[in-house]
């Protein structure tokens, strides 16, 4: 439905959208599929990857599938005419402004208080496409490091029409190592799943990012989901851990997420406002090869609108998260917060397109409860540009300033005063990705 609204009365119809629905998302760019369906980046992005458009969620939800060469077709085969692949990679420098000290044998400690150049921070060999007419797929494998999988991801969505109305069903199989169980299915860009968000400085700029993605994004399991253009509804009964070759010995399906949004258009603008549930009792997790029992409890609220002022692209992302804590000698800790108060977070996050396409300024506040029993209060303040060279490479400048914890120390690096080394408040990112 489409209303002759004012700005400010669309983004007071997102904010309602929310209380409504209260009372009642590859790796961050993927060329393969541009190589799929021969569209620019810029089809499915809104301003710059990884944050998608309404074209670009109407693709995801359809399972990847679409394509612009026939199919190889025959009785029961509908599959693409090529294995696409591309590459993604991030190249990062941050500096903190802590101070880096000596170790015990008097040697010098390099940390980001020095300046760190992390080179590659990420690499991911990608592969994607169609497998059949309604089920597509998604690959990402990485560099192998400890023990990590060099299998990194992969879904398989499996979505069917459901009538002529627009809405769809179906099922995604998915397991991945960080990206969180709604990495079987989401849409928005409010950083609801880990690999999704404006900003490289993700903690900063989104609630779910701070209090759910810090040290649990593995997650195997199966996203069922109900998606129209006006809403979607996802149901994953999952386990929080990452299985290529490790069956089912971490004893089952025994966490669930539950996701439902609402995406109306208004105005020219695309909102989004939707709510996030975790839950699971006696979950087997594998710390590291120590296997722990525990739950998986929270849950998190968002909203988003995509539209244009004065000729600029303009975003704006709103979320609030929130896991309960873990109270002393708990035989079932909450696995996404250890400590023993609410760990909680509200950001706002905003991105101006001053150069329709080609650069942006970002702008985000997070009021944060860390959950520690004391000195848990943990603000912070996030300035931002992001400047695309070309439609898969991008520039992007990240400068945060985040509140002092107890004893004024600050969080950004490593903080050891026995060896001189004190922690920082503010972190600057400088970073090169590119996708091809």
């Amino acid at each position: 439905m489409r209303l002759p609204l004012t700005l400010n009365r669309a983004l007071a119809l997102l904010v309602a959208s929310v209380s409504t629905l209260l009372a009642s998302m590859p790796s961050a760019a993927v060329p393969a599929y541009a190589r799929q369906t021969a569209k620019a980046c810029s089809s499915c992005h809104f301003q710059h990857y990884p944050a998608l458009n309404d074209f670009g969620m109407d693709f995801k939800a359809g399972g990847y599938v679409d394509m612009k060469n026939k199919p190889l077709a025959g009785k029961d085969l509908s599959l693409a005419d090529s294995l696409y692949g591309s590459v993604f990679t991030k190249i990062r420098y941050q500096k903190s402004n802590g101070t880096d000290g000596v170790d015990g044998n008097g040697d010098a400690v390099k940390s980001t208080h020095s300046g760190e150049l992390q080179f590659p921070d990420e690499f991911a060999l990608l592969f994607g496409g169609r497998v059949g007419e309604h089920i597509g797929f998604l690959i990402e494998a990485q560099l192998a490091s400890g023990e990590d999988a060099t299998l990194a991801g992969f879904k398989m969505p499996m979505i069917w029409p459901l009538g002529d109305s627009g809405l769809k069903g179906g099922v995604v199989p998915y397991t991945t190592d960080g990206l969180g169980a709604s990495y079987g299915f989401e849409l928005l860009n409010t950083g609801a799943v880990r690999n999704v968000r404006v900003s490289e400085h993700r903690n900063e700029t989104s609630a779910q990012q701070y209090v759910f993605f810090q040290n649990l994004g593995a997650a195997t399991g199966f996203s069922f989901v109900l998606h129209d253009p006006r809403f979607y509804v996802v149901v994953a009964p999952y386990t929080p851990n990452h299985l290529p070759g490790a069956g089912s010995n971490l004893g089952g399906l025994k966490s669930t997420y539950l996701r439902a949004a609402v995406t109306p258009t208004v105005a020219g603008w695309s909102l989004g406002a939707g709510v996030q549930v975790w839950s699971g009792n006696n979950v087997r997790f594998d710390d590291g090869g120590t296997i722990v029992t525990g739950s998986t409890k929270g849950w998190a609220i968002d909203g988003q609108a995509q539209g244009s002022v004065a000729g600029m692209p303009l975003g704006v992302y709103l979320a609030h998260a929130k896991a309960p804590g873990t109270s002393a000698g708990a035989a079932s800790p909450n696995l996404f917060n250890a400590r023993p108060n609410a760990r909680t977070a509200t950001t706002v996050t905003a991105e101006l397109g001053v150069l329709p396409n080609k650069a942006t300024v970002i702008v985000a506040y997070r009021k944060a409860d860390n959950g520690a029993a004391s000195s848990g209060s943990d603000n912070a303040f996030t300035l931002g540009a992001t400047y695309q060279i070309y439609q898969n490479v991008q520039l992007q400048l990240a400068h945060s300033s985040r509140q002092k914890g107890a004893n004024g120390v600050g969080r950004y690096g490593p903080n050891d005063p026995a060896n001189g080394t004190t922690g920082g408040n503010t972190m600057t990112t400088f970073m090169l990705s590119a996708g091809f």
